[in-house]
């Protein structure tokens, strides 16, 4: 497991309403408890409105912030002394996965048995906990669920992307990490997030990996999160229609170099689950070379990042 109480860059802000009852809105059974884990870098009023709409709805929130600059830094403070947000600051952008292993060690050391993630950009809508946990509850085989995630609805374009579902179980075969309720002792049978990864694929990696360890990924039908990857944007070669992301060309580094990971990783474990993530991968980085701008840039990053995963380079890697 990843070495994530670093006392020397890491600085503790405890909200003074943590041991405030829930509220009304949660059913307050020591069973469902659930403390919410939110990573920022560089947050503005967006995500605290986000932290407004999700704080109601959960028993606690540990904000990770990833190194933002002074003054996006002290409004989380402020809502830290004014609520039950906790707030973990970190000097230094320390990857996604890292600032949600924080969160999630947080969330145990207290004794919360749930822990829900979320992306500072994405938004809940009213009852979204209680519908996970019905999910949950529902589920026959409840005891191996070792995630549940939402629905993801674009907040700009209102689009579902559609879901690729596993042949055995019916659940998906992987989905994104921010939504995504996840009970805390599944982190003592499969470990923590990759934190080598950095960015992107995490969620990838770890649905693979609770897969392989013989628990399901499951989803809600009927909660929804309205979540954004990247800057979508609705483009059209030769007649054909879709969805381009337009990530940034340091994003496409990181998501070459770790999906050659995690092939190399799965492919002997799930060799047709790995196909068909391979195959809208490849679809996907298309979309991107065709229609989007820094191209020479994000080619660039591609390759290197695509070598990088042959040879195991991994972590941060800088000058991109």
């Amino acid at each position: 497991m990843v070495n994530i109480y670093s006392q020397q860059r890491t600085l503790v802000h405890m909200g003074a309403g943590r041991v405030s009852p829930p509220v009304a809105s949660v059913e307050a059974t020591a069973a469902r408890s659930v403390c919410a884990v939110m990573v920022t870098y560089h947050a503005g009023a967006e995500t605290l409105e986000n932290i407004r709409i999700v704080l109601p709805q959960v028993q606690a929130l540990v904000v990770v912030d990833n190194g933002s600059a002074a003054g996006e830094i002290a409004s989380l403070r402020e809502s830290s002394q004014a609520s039950k947000l906790q707030l973990i600051e970190n000097h230094e952008n320390r990857g996604i996965a890292e600032a949600l292993n924080q969160g999630i060690a947080w969330a145990r050391s207290r004794g919360y048995p749930w822990v829900i993630l979320f992306d500072q950009d994405s938004t809940i809508t009213d009852g979204f906990i209680l519908q996970m946990f019905a999910t949950w509850e529902s589920h026959p085989l409840r005891e191996r669920v070792g995630s549940i995630h939402p629905r993801y609805k674009d907040r700009v374009t209102g689009f579902e992307a559609p879901i690729q579902r596993a042949k055995d179980d019916g659940g998906p075969i992987t989905s994104l990490t921010s939504g995504a309720l996840i009970p805390t002792w599944i982190f003592d049978r499969i470990g923590y997030f990759a934190s080598d990864f950095f960015i992107d694929c995490v969620d990838i990696e770890f649905c693979f990996r609770l897969r392989a360890s013989g628990y399901y990924v499951v989803d809600s039908k009927e909660a929804i999160l309205l979540h954004s990857p990247g800057h979508p944007e609705r483009v059209s070669v030769m007649g054909f229609g879709f969805l381009s992301t337009h990530h940034s060309a340091i994003r496409r580094y990181y998501i070459s170099r770790n999906r050659i990971v995690v092939y190399r990783k799965y492919f002997h474990v799930f060799p047709a689950l790995a196909l068909q993530y391979a195959y809208a991968s490849l679809r996907e980085t298309a979309k991107c070379f065709l229609t989007e701008r820094d191209r020479a840039r994000k080619l660039r990053n591609f390759l290197l990042g695509t070598w990088d995963g042959l040879v195991g380079r991994m972590g941060k890697r800088e000058n991109l």
